[in-house]
């Protein structure tokens, strides 16, 4: 496999709360690729957002204290540059499209002044070259009569067209990664579709890397080559989304697909996860999901869990290749007589 674009080591973020150190993201490792894509899941407050916000630095500090560990694009730790240095790749090789485009998008100023921004501030052209490459744009996602969209303000247009603004505007300088922080939630199912199917033909024509953020099994199944499930700041399962469906190892991840609607349940109630993520302030010790968990054992509840590589007992210690390994931290696959006997209940 090619060197990844973006190597993500050990990354933990923390906030300042009543004189404590909260984690927000913790100890979480990946890489990203050249034209695939690597999907975040897990229910809200799991730290997905919370993610790729420490990545791009636009964490306000405080309560945000300084991450730690390593995100290196180029040979450069992005955690450690000078915010100058940053400010050039924020929006530029690294770009983000947020979850609502209408508080995205400034009301007050219309879409042309916006992207004449964002061409201006990246690309340094101005005047009629930077109003050309801001319709190029416009004409790049798909809405029509560009040079008119232009003079538009967000709140004229519908939810899926200031999406694909959004995407427009990410898009101008050709970034190399692209992050999608649930960007579907608030536009219907058709639109989703088309929003889903620009984001894949341009990264098709672009090579962009793709950070998916979603709670949505169905979006990660048609969208992601990779996935990491997420529960309580921390990384619990991860690999191949094929990997992934075809053997969910942590029972949290049984759980978040299991809450899926599909036709034949549309009359039944929904199966769920039983209570809520836990307060970043009140973590339970050992394996965080072990409260709701419906297969716990005594040693889930104190200690670190260790990781797992699925199909071996042994631990998996850090991976030193690129392709993602499918693993978990969780009890259920360290091989002993008690795990094994609770893992034949998970598979009944």
């Amino acid at each position: 496999m090619t060197q990844p674009i973006l190597t993500v080591n050990h990354l933990t973020t923390k906030l300042l709360i009543e004189q404590s150190q909260v984690a927000i993201v913790e100890d979480l490792s990946f890489v990203l690729h050249e034209k695939k894509t690597l999907a975040l899941v897990g229910e809200s407050g799991c730290g997905k957002s919370m993610t790729a916000l420490s990545l791009m630095r636009i964490l306000p500090h405080p309560p945000a204290l300084p991450s730690t560990g390593e995100v290196i694009y180029k040979g450069r730790n992005l955690l450690t540059l000078p915010e100058k240095e940053m400010r050039k790749i924020r929006g530029g090789k690294i770009a983000m499209i947020f979850q609502d485009p209408s508080s995205s998008l400034n009301p007050v100023y219309t879409v042309g002044n916006q992207l004449v921004e964002v061409a201006e501030l990246h690309l340094n052209l101005y005047g009629e070259e930077a109003t050309q490459r801001a319709i190029m744009a416009l004409r790049e996602v798909g809405i029509p009569f560009p040079e008119e969209r232009l003079n538009n303000y967000p709140h004229e247009l519908s939810g899926g067209m200031r999406q694909r603004v959004m995407i427009a505007m990410a898009l101008m300088c050709e970034p190399d990664i692209l992050i999608a922080d649930e960007i579907t939630t608030a536009l219907d199912v058709t639109i989703q579709a088309q929003i889903l199917d620009l984001i894949r033909e341009l990264q098709k024509r672009r090579g962009m890397a793709v950070l998916l953020i979603t709670h949505d099994m169905r979006i990660v199944a048609e969208m992601a080559d990779e996935v990491i499930v997420m529960y309580a700041a921390q990384g619990i399962e991860r690999g191949k989304t094929s990997d992934i469906y075809d053997h969910m190892a942590h029972p949290y991840t049984q759980g978040l697909f299991a809450s899926r609607p599909s036709l034949h349940q549309a009359k039944a109630m929904l199966p769920s996860i039983k209570g809520s993520v836990p307060s970043a302030t009140h973590f339970p010790s050992g394996c965080r999901f072990h409260p709701r968990c419906p297969y716990v054992m005594e040693k889930c509840r104190h200690g670190a869990v260790p990781l797992f590589t699925i199909g071996d007992s042994k631990k998996n210690v850090a991976n030193p290749e690129n392709e993602i390994r499918h693993s978990t931290n969780c009890w259920l696959h360290d091989g002993s007589e008690e795990s094994l006997m609770q893992s034949e209940q998970v598979h009944e």
